[in-house]
Formats: structure tokens, sequence, C-alpha cells
């Protein structure tokens, strides 16, 4: 009796109503789920070849990319997975385009010519596929090959869509000329005047097992006979130390002045005092003929020697030796070599053939002296030019990063450029130490100064072009009229503030001359500043995720897209 008293109460829940039970409402996330696919399929059907896949690999057109983190911008409550997942693309590759530093490599232009002039219906089937074209160049080629079954090859194709003015290659930058001008020009003397030092990373396999060691030579410049040599795992100032003394031990004489790279551990208290009355002499920045005589041997070293490819049950320590013992046995093979150049002469001979008087030596050593005096003050004269709070900035960030600059020479050279470049380098050296991007064993002085000078011929240019832009809207150029026609036709159209913005960008990131790219970026720099302030930061990420994702253009050219419109934004008063 009492058991059924306890059961009765569950009894109604065992009843079950007649018919069939409900469909479980669908779930507001599949249902975006499916908006999402649709709107992306829908997308596709406009766009052909939106996303292609070729040997096995799927690519995507940056107008594809745009579109996707539109639609990421909408549907911010689906996960990142499950919105990779609605729209079909791999969440690594996703997430990569949301930070935006992938990059892809360079695409490799046509040959430059010139196509005939008939228009043919094949040539004009191909511009006609190509203006509803989304895809890669070298996925439409496939295409072209493929489905219209024109059989062009890519050249080909290039040089029409160049000639009809649909497409604009890429070209890469030509080579430096030869300076034939500096050659021969330096001022040698007699054997042990002058010697040349500088280091060089040499790689040693033992037991599959790579040792990275840095070999520091001194070259004597009359001769070009290898006098020190130093074995040390990184070029600091104790290997400058040991090639010295090496070569004081090699030839039983002390040179009356040693050049030097402007590495700043070459260029310390140690390295004075070890070479007491031998000068110690900068190498001029921007000209690498100054160490000629030290990279010659580098490079014959490098053709002549095997690779250090050792099997043997050791360890670190015979790496080093055996990389010592092959470097003294180049040495004394090249030093024996006569050379065709100085009348059949080895560089031995050349070292011991002239009986110097002391009025040589002593003139050798005023002339060294002078010229030591001038590079001494032409670099005092450029820090006392340089801006005092930017000198000021640069020591306290010099101190905060732990930056070795003991004579101001990285300071005075990077002060000269400015301050939007001198903040804009630290900032990236900043950036690259706290990333871990910064180069192994990299000289932090001469780096940060190869940044600004980058940056400073970047922001040049872009100076130039300006200026450009401004004379030739003076005289009404028809070209930039018709910019801004465009501009003020987009801006009256009223559209959300997104899409105005993402237009605006989207015509700086198409845009073929630098001219043009710049007039947008301004027009997009100036829009966004008459938005609320505090909406200033959320547009900006948005626009840089849409300019990182467009792979046409470089990693550096989105880069300098992306800072300009930060100084513009946001200048530095």
């Amino acid at each position: 009796m009492s058991s059924q008293t306890h059961s009765r109460p569950f009894l109604p829940e065992l009843v079950q109503p007649i018919g069939r039970p409900k469909n479980a409402a669908s779930s507001p996330v599949s249902n975006a789920s499916g908006e999402l696919t649709r709107q992306v399929l829908q997308f596709l059907y406009a766009h052909p070849g939106a996303t292609t896949n070729t040997g096995g690999r799927r690519f995507y057109s940056d107008r594809f990319r745009h579109r996707i983190l539109e639609l990421r911008s909408i549907y911010v409550d689906l996960g990142l997975e499950a919105f990779a997942r609605a729209v079909d693309v791999p969440l690594g590759t996703f997430e990569d385009w949301l930070r935006a530093d992938r990059a892809r490599d360079d695409e490799e232009p046509p040959n430059d010519g010139s196509i005939p002039e008939e228009a043919s219906l094949r040539i004009q089937t191909i511009i006609a596929a190509w203006r509803g074209w989304c895809g890669s160049f070298e996925a439409f080629v496939a295409h072209v090959n493929e489905h219209l079954r024109i059989p062009f090859g890519r050249s080909f194709i290039a040089r029409v869509l160049f000639v009809h003015n649909e497409r604009t290659p890429r070209r890469r930058a030509g080579r430096s000329p030869d300076e034939e001008a500096t050659r021969n020009s330096f001022e040698v003397f007699f054997p042990d005047a002058q010697w040349i030092g500088d280091g060089m990373q040499v790689p040693v396999m033992v037991n599959g097992e790579r040792f990275d060691f840095n070999l520091e030579l001194n070259v004597d410049a009359y001769s070009g006979a290898l006098v020190g040599v130093s074995i040390r795992d990184e070029e600091d100032s104790s290997a400058v130390i040991e090639a010295f003394e090496d070569g004081v031990l090699t030839t039983g004489a002390r040179p009356l002045a040693l050049l030097l790279d402007n590495r700043c551990s070459n260029h310390t208290d140690e390295v004075d005092q070890t070479l007491g009355d031998t000068m110690r002499m900068r190498a001029t920045v921007g000209r690498p003929q100054n160490k000629a005589h030290v990279e010659g041997a580098f490079g014959l070293f490098s053709q002549e020697a095997p690779p250090l490819d050792v099997t043997a049950d050791t360890f670190r320590e015979l790496a080093k030796e055996l990389l010592r013992l092959h470097v003294q046995t180049f040495g004394r093979t090249l030093n024996h070599r006569p050379r065709r150049d100085r009348n059949w002469q080895s560089r031995l001979d050349l070292h011991r053939e002239k009986i110097l008087t002391d009025k040589e030596i002593e003139a050798a050593r005023q002339a060294l002296e002078e010229r030591k005096k001038k590079l001494e003050k032409a670099r005092e004269n450029a820090l006392l030019r340089s801006d005092p709070e930017i000198i000021r900035f640069l020591d306290a960030a010099f101190e905060r990063l732990g930056i070795t600059d003991p004579e101001h020479h990285a300071r005075s050279a990077i002060a000269r450029y400015g301050r939007d470049v001198v903040i804009e380098a630290i900032a990236i050296f900043e950036g690259k130490k706290s990333a871990g991007t910064l180069p192994e064993n990299v000289d932090a002085a001469r780096y940060v100064l190869g940044i600004a000078k980058n940056l400073a011929h970047v922001h040049e240019a872009d100076e130039i072009t300006l200026a450009l832009i401004r004379d030739r809207l003076a005289v009404r150029d028809t070209l930039l009229a018709s910019l801004r026609q465009q501009r003020d036709q987009l801006l009256e159209q009223n559209h959300p503030p997104q899409t105005t913005l993402y237009a605006l960008v989207d015509h700086a990131l198409g845009a073929d001359r630098m001219i043009d790219r710049l007039f947008w970026i301004d027009a997009t720099a100036e829009w966004l500043t008459t938005q609320p302030a505090h909406s200033h930061h959320i547009l900006f990420r948005d626009i840089a995720r849409r300019i990182h994702a467009t792979f046409a253009l470089r990693p550096r050219e989105r880069s300098t897209i992306e800072r300009r419109l930060a100084r513009l934004i946001w200048p530095v008063v």
C-alpha cells in the first residue's frame, strides 16, 4: 500500500500526448549558419573565379577575402570555428585573414613586348572574360585554356591584357649599375700601414648537427694578405681583439690603422686598449668598397673552401678547431698565389718587398690621422645639427630597449631623418623585438638605422608625389579632376558609413598608379576623421584587416598604406 502511494505522483509523467511529437525549433545559430552559407554561394555565383583549385590547393581572390571579412563583422555571434565551417574556409586560413599577417609570393611579371593590333575574336573573348574575372591571373590562364578552349600561353595573354589597358603587370626592380668610378680609389701606402677587419658567419656540420661560428679576418690593404684570424661564436669585441693579436703575431708588426665597419661591438674601450697606438677607423657608411679587401677574401673563401661537413663522435670544440685549421690552410695557400693584376706577385711577395723609411711611415701616419679627424668632425657636426628633442627620445628608447651605441654614431645618423621616421623606426624595432622576429645576433643600432633609412625613402616618395598632386590640381589636370569627381559622386550616394569606407579603401588598393593610390588614401583618411572620435580605432582596425587581406599587393605595399593612414588619422604634432 505504501509503494502505491509513493509511485502515484509520477504517473502523470508517464502519460504521453496523442499524436507525433513536435519538431524541435531550429537554433538561431544553425539558421545564421545557413543564411551565411547562402550569401557566400550567391557571391560565388556572381563572381566566377573568386575561388579556384590549382594543383590540389585552393586560391582565393582579394574580393572574396573582403566579402568574408564583411560577413564576419555582421555574424559576430557565430564562433570562429562555426563561421569558418559555414563559409567553407579552413579555420587556420580564416584566422590568418583576421591577423592579416600572411603573405603570398609575388606574381612573376610577364615579359615585355607587344601583340598584333588585329582585334580577333579570340582576343576579344579573352578581354571580355577578364573584365568579369575575380580570381588570380594563373587561374584565369587555366580558365582560358580549359574552358574557353583558346590555346594561348601565359605570356601572350598577359601581353593582350597589357596592350588593351586591362592589366598592368608587376615588374621586378632592376639591378644597380656597377660603380666604375669608385674602382681602385682606395688609398694604400705600404705593408702594415692599414689593415681591414670584418666578420662572416660560417656553418659547420658535425654528425648532421649544424654549428655557426663567426670568422673574423684582418687583411692588409697594400698586399691583400690575410694576416689575422679569429674563430668565435659571434661577432663581438673579443673577436676583433683576437684577430688583431693574431695578425700582430703573424706579421711581427702593429699596423698604423685598423679599419672596421660601424658595428657597435667594433668600437669599444676594450678594442681601443688593445689597439694602443694603432688608429681605429670607421668605414664610410653606405660604401662597401671601403672593405673590398676583406670582402674579397670572404668571397674567395666561399668559392674555394669545400663544405665543412664532418662525421665523427665529437662535439662543438672539434667543429671549431676544424674550421680554424681550414682557414689557416686557405690563408697560407692564398698568400702564395700569384696575382695577375699585381705583376704576378703573390700577396706574400708584396707584403715583404718594400723597405720603408721613417719619412714614409710618418707621412702615412699623418694622412691617416687627418682622415680620421675629418670623419670624427663630420660625426660631431651631424650630432650638433640634430633635433635635441629627437636625440633625447632616442637616448631614452635606446636605454629602454638595451641598444648599444657608445659613441652616438647611430643615434646622430637616425635623428637626421625627422620625427615621424624616428618614431616609426623605434616602433617597428620594438614590435619586432617583442614578436621575436629580429635576426639572430643583429647589431641593434645599425638595424634601427636601416629601418629609418627605408622609411625616410618611403616618406620622401610620398611627399614628392603629394607635391605633384598639388601642382597638377593647380593646372586642373584631367586625371585628378576625374578622381575628385569619382570621390564626390561616391560621397554623395549616402551609403552606410562602413560601405563608404570600404569603397574608398578599395579604390586605394586597386589603383594602378601611385598618384591615384595616394589620392584615395588621403580621401579615406579625410572621410574617416569626420566620423565620431570614439569610432576611429574600430574603423581603422576594419580597414587594416581589409588592406592586409589584399594579397594582390606586396606585404611592403600593404604596410606602407596602413602606416600612411595612421599618420594622417593620428598626426604627431
